[in-house]
């Protein structure tokens, strides 16, 4: 059995592994961890997600948790990022982080911690928006005269722009070229940004309604262009994903792991 910690349980994601984390036999929950000012501290973690209670109550201490943790899957808030990455280094437990929107002094941790543990770093665990960064390099290297525009969608509590998803897709494509998204993102708003140039990737965003999230690459040529997409219609898909790779990731040595790794190594990519 896999002994495995869920921090940030009591958001969207959270309640969504929770719920789907009794099909994954492997992995056995024995804590659910929260903001030390949740008002569900202290509840079963399984009747917060509306499945059947499994005795593990709501928390906010991770450390106490990590003495018998294999595992653990963080899709908190980048504020606390840190501060679990350091707790599970210390244990050395394997940390899947799904938190987007990290800050960018933490890249240096990261890249420590996975000297010493096993590390995944997703900013989007569907097992489809996975194959999508593969298609978007292949096409990025293939049509390298065409111009690359990206647009995404979620709902209206989303709090990062562009999603960290629409950014790994910029980055897809920019490294592809031989090229770094930094140096060609454009965000497009209101306003005069001139004539285009050939390397700008941009980003167009929307934030409305309960949108979960959709995503597409457009690559513009003259004459002709093609399209990349991914919609996501149930929130379970990244709970899914997130589990299927996080029972793979707790087996491994330590290193830096994504989903694309974790997908080649199970034979889908």
């Amino acid at each position: 059995m896999i002994d495995t910690v869920l921090v940030g349980a009591t958001g969207r994601m959270g309640r969504s592994l929770l719920a789907l984390l009794p099909q994954f036999p492997p992995l056995r929950l024995i804590g659910a961890v929260a903001s030390e000012h949740s008002s569900a501290l202290g509840r079963d973690s399984g009747e917060l997600a509306g499945a059947p209670a499994n005795g593990v109550p709501i928390s906010h201490q991770l450390p106490p948790l990590l003495a018998r943790a294999r595992l653990v899957i963080d899709f908190s808030h980048a504020g606390a990022a840190a501060g679990h990455l350091a707790a599970c280094v210390a244990a050395r437990a394997a940390l899947l982080l799904g938190t987007t929107g990290l800050p960018p002094e933490l890249t240096a941790p990261l890249a420590a911690a996975g000297e010493r543990i096993p590390l995944l770093v997703a900013a989007n665990t569907s097992l489809g928006v996975t194959l999508l960064l593969q298609l978007v390099r292949t096409a990025a290297a293939a049509l390298p005269g065409f111009d690359i525009e990206i647009a995404e969608a979620h709902h209206r509590h989303k709090l990062d722009v562009p999603s960290g998803t629409a950014l790994a897709l910029g980055r897809a494509a920019a490294e592809a070229r031989g090229g770094t998204l930094e140096a060609s993102a454009v965000l497009r708003q209101a306003g005069r940004h001139g004539e285009r140039r050939g390397e700008q990737i941009g980003f167009a965003v929307m934030r409305g309604g309960d949108v979960v999230g959709e995503h597409e690459v457009h690559f513009f040529g003259t004459g002709e262009s093609v399209s990349l997409s991914h919609r996501a219609t149930d929130r379970r898909i990244f709970a899914r994903g997130a589990l299927e790779a996080g029972r793979w990731l707790a087996g491994q040595g330590p290193g830096h792991y994504d989903m694309e790794k974790f997908m080649i190594s199970i034979n889908r990519l």
